[in-house]
C-alpha cells in the first residue's frame, strides 16, 4: 500500500551526480523506483541487497544497450530514503558480479546510521 506521506530523498556522496550521468531510460526507471520508495511502495525490480542486513537496503538493476546499471538505497529510516549508490556494473565474468570491486561500499550506509545517532552526515538533499 502506498502512503500519502512522501519521504524526502537524501543523496549520499556522488549518487545524485552518478545517476544524472546515466542514460535517460535508466534515470526514468531508477527515478520511478525511488518515488515508489518515498511513498512506501516497492518497484518490481527492487530486491534486497545481499549482505546488508535484510530488506532495508534495496537494489534496482536495469539493463540498457548492453550495460547493467544499479541503484542502491535504504528505506530503513522513517523520515527519509537514502540513495547510497548509483553506478554501472562492470564485470569481466559475464553476468556474475565480481567478489571484489562490486561497487557497493558499506561506508554510506554506516554514515546514515551515524547520522541517525546524531552525527552529522554531509549529503545533498536536493
Amino acid at each position: 500500500m502506498i502512503s500519502t506521506f512522501t519521504r524526502p530523498l537524501r543523496w549520499v556522496g556522488s549518487a545524485k551526480k552518478d545517476l544524472a550521468a546515466m542514460p535517460a531510460d535508466i534515470q526514468d526507471t531508477f527515478g520511478y523506483a525511488l518515488h515508489l520508495a518515498q511513498t512506501g511502495g516497492k518497484h518490481s525490480q527492487a530486491k534486497p541487497l545481499k549482505g546488508c542486513g535484510g530488506a532495508g537496503v534495496l537494489e534496482v538493476v536495469d539493463d540498457y544497450q548492453g550495460g547493467t546499471y544499479r541503484a542502491v538505497y535504504t528505506v530503513r529510516y522513517v523520515m527519509a530514503v537514502y540513495v547510497l549508490h548509483c553506478f554501472q556494473k562492470k564485470s569481466t565474468s559475464g553476468i556474475a558480479t565480481p567478489k571484489t570491486g562490486y561497487g557497493f561500499d558499506p561506508g554510506p550506509l554506516e554514515s546514515c546510521s551515524r547520522t541517525r545517532k546524531g552525527v552529522k552526515l554531509e549529503y545533498d538533499s536536493s
